[in-house]
């Protein structure tokens, strides 16, 4: 009897330790999973992409002699002779102006080659520059590289010189072989530019895309490949660089083909419907023409500014052109203009003041999903994400204490990562809307609205969202004074 209670005690006293350990011990918490992405979804390449914002396009050849834009192919390489040539300084101008992707235009329409190909002689190993043994493409990499900077070319289909042209097969296999030696020879490649750009009196000639973009993939996986039609990055569907009020990063591909017509409406808005993610970039030049011509000035700092709200504001990457001169430099005014137009823009959007505003939301997900998470340093994955069974969905920026927000941009970012979801939504202003509704009607990776009216003030900024593909994520929300923003004056600002 005495074993058998001895026994009983000893049970009692173990639940009693185990009692007191589950209760004494931290509770593991368990975290809410991140709501379902909605489909497409952006690769990694794409992603990181679309962070550049801004990227320089550098035009260069023979017709930077020419001055012409288009060139014949009939010119000789003897023309090419940039005498002082310095990738180094182009390097430096892009560095300075943030710019962290460089595309040079390897070979034009003029089917010159700044690479000594062995498939043609075409190229700069008959040119006078460096006594034919110079590699623009090679020092164009090494100096790039050097600053830090990804490199990307561009190799134009349509060729004015090349017998091959008008022959299917023979050209096709010319101009593959051609993509080929770029893509072993140089290094890394981020970008790679195809266009459908063609005179209207061109043979007619039947482009192997398919086959390029094949190749392509196989000698560097991690490159995007531009055309009208993708499969990574699309042409905006104009040349001023500006992006539709709505635009969408999903496209229906199976729908367009390189060079056709009547397709730009469809690429400057994208499909919210659409089932490939190909995002816009706008691709613009710094001057009027896209090779250098001593008679032209490049653009001003306000025409930069608008260009910059209507593309990388409009969901979009801006690829900016700046020629190089015949001596083989970045003219000095360009290289001021661009280092201004980065140095303005990053005293715009460097004060966030929704920092130091309390945040609010109709609903969180969980504790990982807050309000709070849009005026964080993560652009992309941290984010405010509401209930999902809840229909009325919106965020608000309320200033704390007496003093107004005094601001004239709204910038909204979604979180990307897990699709673009979001259309139609209003903006407000301690219950004034102050957002033309034809404009809100999309987000994207980043949305900046310049106010209309110029500066505003109030005490709290409410953002709802009225259409939507899934629960709508926001990554950051920013409210921003922009100093060079006038609606009166800037109202006569050129838009190509």
């Amino acid at each position: 009897m005495a074993k058998i209670m001895g026994h009983h005690c000893s049970s009692i006293f173990f639940l009693t330790f185990l009692h007191l350990l589950h209760f004494s011990s931290p509770k593991l918490e368990v975290s809410t999973p991140p709501p379902l992405p909605i489909l497409p979804l952006p690769s990694f390449s794409q992603l990181k992409w679309q962070q550049r914002e801004v990227i320089m396009f550098l035009h260069f050849g023979p017709n930077t002699f020419t001055d012409s834009e288009w060139g014949t192919g009939a010119e000789s390489p003897a023309i090419f002779n940039p005498t002082a040539l310095n990738a180094t300084q182009w390097a430096a101008t892009a560095a300075a102006a943030g710019i962290s992707l460089m595309i040079l235009t390897a070979k034009h329409h003029d089917g010159f080659c700044l690479w000594p190909s062995k498939y043609t002689t075409h190229s700069v190993s008959r040119s006078p520059w460096k006594n034919g043994q110079g590699d623009v493409v090679e020092e164009f990499v090494t100096a790039a590289t050097a600053h830090g900077i990804d490199v990307g070319l561009y190799l134009s289909p349509w060729d004015r010189h090349d017998r091959r042209y008008s022959h299917d097969l023979p050209y096709n296999e010319y101009y593959l072989a051609q993509l080929q030696e770029l893509l072993k020879r140089y290094g890394n490649v981020k970008e790679i530019w195809f266009d459908g750009a063609k005179g209207q009196n061109a043979p007619n000639m039947s482009y192997y895309f398919s086959d390029w973009f094949a190749m392509v993939k196989e000698l560097q996986s991690s490159i995007n490949i531009f055309s009208d039609a993708g499969p990574d990055v699309r042409w905006v569907g104009n040349e001023k660089g500006f992006a539709g009020t709505s635009c969408w990063s999903t496209i229906n591909r199976t729908s367009l083909a390189i060079g056709a017509e009547g397709i730009t409406p469809y690429l400057n808005k994208g499909d919210p419907r659409g089932r490939d993610w190909v995002p816009p970039e706008c691709d613009v030049s710094i001057r009027e023409g896209w090779f250098w011509h001593k008679t032209q000035s490049p653009k001003t700092l306000e025409h930069l500014l608008k260009i910059y709200y209507n593309s990388v504001g409009r969901n979009c990457v801006l690829l900016i052109n700046v020629p190089p001169n015949s001596t083989g430099l970045i003219p000095q005014k360009d290289a001021q203009v661009l280092k201004q137009f980065k140095n303005t823009i990053d005293r715009i959007f460097t004060t966030n003041l929704a920092q130091n505003c309390s945040i609010k939301a109709s609903s969180q997900r969980g504790q990982e999903f807050g309000p709070q998470n849009v005026i964080d340093d993560d652009h992309l994955w941290t984010y405010w994400a509401p209930k999902e069974d809840v229909d009325d969905h919106w965020i608000e920026v309320r200033s704390q204490g007496n003093e107004q927000l005094r601001f004239n941009v709204v910038r909204i970012q979604e979180a990307i990562g897990l699709g673009q979801r979001i259309g139609r939504h209003e903006i407000y202003l301690d219950g004034k809307r102050i957002v033309d509704e034809r404009e809100s009607r999309s987000i994207g990776y980043k949305r900046l609205y310049r106010i209309k009216s110029g500066v505003v003030c109030g005490y709290a900024l409410k953002v709802r969202f009225i259409e939507f593909k899934g629960v709508p994520l926001i990554s950051s929300l920013g409210l921003h004074l922009d100093p060079f923003w006038n609606p009166i004056r800037l109202s006569s600002v050129p838009t190509n």
